[in-house]
């Protein structure tokens, strides 16, 4: 039974199965929460009436921290939050905001994306799933009307346009008659509500769902890591995967196989798993895993953290390490990274909220991670041969650093803060240790940051072996033939910005303009032609016999400047606020947003045109007809000292041993 689909409904789950034809079966499912109280005597007459009202029977509550007396409870939500706040906080609840379809599976054993006998921890994955494309045209923010669609399908392009009535119900009779199991589709969150919306004013039902029903997700406005996150509503169709092309990090980073793999992962629906965010993919994995093994999902987070002294905290909460690099150029260096450190450290380190004083008990985080950490080693190893597994192994990367992040987020279910930082001082250790065991090798350690370490030196070989023996980790080590570290405007080099040639001639790049997702395709096409230029470079000698050509570009690309077309010239930007108290070039393009009649939230994406930054008048991407020179100008000539660095005279001398790095941490 191949899962693609569940939802709860009526008092029980369906799960539509891929086995060749598409079918739905329900299951009568109706759970109960569980309840712990502080004090049952004083709790007693709330007990009885929960005996009578909800039929609360006694039962052992399984945590990961030991067994619970407590009660079955069958209600809600709404009941579960009366009933929190009639016992005045003094009691734990669990299993209350589970999703019902995930707990069916968990307690089932059943994976999605999955059939019996498959690996569930492989980084492949294996489906017979039909897939269409659909491309609305116009913009899905603006649009009040479709003009034209495109439907890929096999290979085959079919173009529908005309009467708005007649595009869509040729579209529609199109996705009847090919019965996709899989909808790619742009923009499909913004586009669906609509185009529901405008087939019901023209008489006609939209088919994309297999039984005519569809699940909401509402809007919202999130803070993750320090960063404002939106995320748009959506409308779900029932036995069929939808996925917003755009939106969706997971197939951005992985493909359809990616979004399957995350979904076999989590326990969750792959509709789910393509519009959720790393940090919750883990957090619904560990759930799953805690719901197969019986234990019960806390409510609230009733672990808070221990008092301690301001001395304690100041040697505990310091966050990760680094060593500043001297900006320069340098030829022949190695970059030793650990591969997941942070999830290895917590497999390896045992650490787990209930393992603290405790080390001697098998961590409950520890024994989840272990088969997740071991899947990326495969994947990562698995990719060097297989191009297919690179997304695989991308997403994995994300939802390991994430589970290091939720261990210290506040409502986090199976987290808590004393378990973070024990992972980054065990790090900061390691990282010291490294470079020590490197030193004592007469290595030149040039830069470090968390979990990466640059140096020069050989044989690399026995530093890598006496690193992984010494810290039980695994390493990967890349070769560059040359490498430059980027100063930042106090002449200090910069911990995060860099760029260099690979063993194979692929240039590595982090930091820069070519990298950064808000630089302008013009300038991001200069730096990348650039760069093509410099990777034919083997040695330092050779890199700076390449400045003539390097520069020639800089002066076409400012020389054709003033003919750009302004659709090459868009800034994609992520605004934290809705709202500006004062004037700047992100506040106008919010502005400008809102004048065409496109709602703005916090964590939206945006794309605009700068067309006079003297006057802050910004553009929308999609009617920007002209773009201020001197403003772009200003981002090329930025983008070009970046690159320039590697020929200029401040870096002469930098190009042998760095000397000492300076010490330092980040939070």
């Amino acid at each position: 039974m191949w899962i693609l689909d569940s939802a709860y409904r009526n008092g029980g789950i369906d799960l539509w199965s891929k086995d060749g034809a598409v079918t739905k079966i329900y299951h009568p499912y109706d759970p109960p929460f569980l309840v712990h109280f502080h004090d049952p005597h004083a709790a007693s007459g709330l007990i009885e009436a929960l005996e009578d009202r909800f039929r609360a029977a006694e039962c052992t509550v399984k945590t990961i921290f030991g067994e619970l007396p407590g009660y079955e409870v069958y209600g809600d939500r709404r009941v579960a939050e009366a009933l929190e706040a009639q016992a005045q906080y003094e009691a734990e609840l669990f299993n209350v905001d589970v999703r019902r379809d995930q707990r069916f599976m968990a307690e089932h054993e059943i994976v999605p994306c999955s059939r019996s006998g498959d690996d569930r921890y492989s980084p492949e994955i294996l489906h017979d799933l039909s897939v269409i494309e659909i491309r609305v045209d116009g913009v899905a923010a603006l649009a009040s009307m479709v003009a034209g669609i495109e439907l890929v399908h096999e290979g085959r392009v079919e173009r529908m346009a005309g009467p708005e009535r007649t595009v869509l119900a040729d579209l529609f009779a199109l996705v009847a008659s090919t019965d996709p199991d899989v909808i790619l589709m742009p923009d499909a969150d913004t586009w669906m509500p609509k185009i529901r919306r405008m087939a019901a004013g023209h008489g006609l039902e939209m088919p994309f769902s297999r039984n005519g029903k569809y699940r909401s997700m509402d809007a919202r406005s999130y803070w993750s890591y320090g960063k404002m996150e939106h995320k748009e509503p959506a409308l779900i169709p029932d036995g069929r995967i939808l996925i917003d092309t755009e939106k969706s990090f997971m197939f951005h980073e992985g493909g359809l196989e990616g979004v399957l793999v995350a979904s076999r992962l989590s326990g969750i629906t792959p509709n789910l798993a393509a519009r959720f965010t790393p940090g919750t993919m883990i957090s619904s994995y560990e759930i799953y895993e805690a719901l197969k093994r019986g234990i019960a999902v806390p409510f609230r987070k009733g672990d808070s953290e221990t008092i301690r002294r301001v001395s304690d905290l100041q040697a505990a909460d310091r966050g990760g390490m680094m060593f500043q690099p001297k900006a320069g150029v340098y030829e022949n260096v190695e970059e030793i990274d650990f591969t997941s450190m942070y999830p290895s450290i917590i497999v390896n380190a045992n650490l787990s909220p209930e393992t603290l004083g405790h080390p001697e008990r098998r961590g409950f985080l520890p024994t989840v991670l272990k088969p997740l950490l071991d899947m990326r080693i495969a994947a990562k190893r698995q990719k060097k041969t297989d191009p297919r597994i690179e997304g695989i192994d991308a997403l994995l990367k994300w939802m390991l650093v994430t589970c290091f992040g939720y261990t210290g987020y506040r409502n986090a279910k199976f987290g808590r803060i004393e378990v973070h930082e024990g992972i980054t001082g065990r790090s900061r250790e390691i990282l010291i240790r490294t470079k020590a065991i490197a030193e004592d090798l007469h290595f030149v350690v040039l830069h470090g940051i968390v979990d990466c370490l640059w140096v020069q030196g050989s044989p690399v070989g026995l530093l890598r072996a006496r690193v992984e023996q010494e810290t039980g980790l695994n390493l990967e080590v890349e070769h560059f033939d040359w490498i430059v570290f980027e100063p930042m405007k106090d002449g200090f080099g910069a911990y995060n910005r860099y760029f260099g040639r690979m063993a194979d001639g692929s240039v590595k790049v982090r930091g820069i303009a070519a990298r950064r997702h808000d630089t302008p395709e013009y300038i991001r096409a200069m730096q990348r032609e650039m760069l093509e230029v410099m990777g034919r470079a083997k040695t330092i000698a050779e890199l700076e016999a390449t400045k003539d050509e390097v520069s020639r570009i800089y002066r076409d690309a400012a020389e054709h400047l003033p003919d750009a077309s302004p659709q090459d010239l868009v800034i994609n930007r992520q605004i934290s606020r809705a709202q500006y108290t004062r004037r700047c070039i992100e506040g106008a393009a919010v502005e400008a947003y809102r004048r065409h009649g496109v709602h703005v939230a916090p964590g939206m994406k945006i794309r605009y045109v700068v067309t006079d930054a003297g006057r802050y008048r910004v553009e929308p991407a999609w009617c920007a007809a002209t773009f201020d020179q001197q403003y772009y100008q200003g981002l090329l000539d930025a983008a070009w000292e970046e690159i320039r660095f590697a020929f200029g005279p401040e870096r002469t001398g930098m190009r042998g041993n760095a000397g000492t790095p300076a010490l330092g941490t980040f939070g």
